[in-house]
């Protein structure tokens, strides 16, 4: 069953935080996970009006998601992210 890494992040500091981006997509690639939605304008409905960055990545499976967010790679650029942005992240298992 696919699961989806689900992020809302706000940035601080732009220029440190373009390190991680940068570098993301190639790790998630290799860990089987494709961007659905990445940074795209938020038009707010309900609830949490301030939303500045919003990102979906689908993986195969709740493991695979987890394989990506504990692997060495991702882990070595975590920093940039969590140094330069402030992040609710978590994974929603797919219908």
């Amino acid at each position: 069953m696919a699961a989806y890494l689900v992020a809302s992040i706000h940035v601080h500091n732009p220029l440190g935080y373009d390190e991680y981006r940068s570098r993301t997509q190639s790790i998630v690639e290799a860990h089987g996970g494709r961007f659905l939605v990445r940074g795209g304008t938020v038009h707010p409905l309900e609830g949490a009006e301030d939303i500045e960055r919003f990102v979906v990545i689908e993986f195969p499976s709740v493991e695979a998601a987890r394989v990506f967010y504990d692997s060495a790679d991702y882990q070595r650029i975590l920093p940039a992210r969590t140094d330069n942005a402030a992040t609710d992240m978590f994974i929603v298992e797919g219908a």
